[in-house]
């Protein structure tokens, strides 16, 4: 088991980011490694990450301005290379058509429910690290 999985977190709103950091915890489930957040509040930052490497899930905010993280999600799987899965916060539920559009891997509400986030968190690094083994 590798002894951390990279998540990187894109969101303008430090409230936003530190719900997602307090659902995850130090780990969403028993079987994965420990979660080390690298957090972006800017596109540019989110890009140089990616560029970087190393990344295993994103989680993007829909809702962050001035670039929505739907936008950002669609841009990147575009753009990136063997992209991330991509996890995308919605401002509500009716909004998961926008989050298919956006090509997003799994989509969740706001505000985090952590059941929820972390479930969903876990399934997309379970499939992301079963991959780089």
């Amino acid at each position: 088991m590798r002894s951390t999985a990279r998540v990187l977190l894109y969101s303008d709103d430090a409230n936003t980011r530190q719900q997602v950091r307090l659902a995850a915890g130090r780990r969403p489930a028993a079987d994965l490694p420990p979660v080390e957040f690298t957090e972006c509040a800017t596109l540019p930052a989110v890009l140089s990450e990616l560029d970087a490497g190393g990344i295993d899930v994103c989680v993007l905010d829909g809702e962050a301005v001035p670039a929505g993280g739907m936008g950002v999600c669609r841009q990147i799987k575009d753009e990136v290379f063997r992209c991330p899965p991509v996890l995308l916060l919605m401002g509500r539920p009716q909004d998961a058509w926008l989050a298919t559009w956006s090509r997003a891997d799994a989509a969740v509400t706001l505000p985090v429910d952590p059941v929820e986030f972390a479930d969903a968190l876990a399934r997309l690094l379970r499939a992301r690290l079963s991959l780089d083994a």
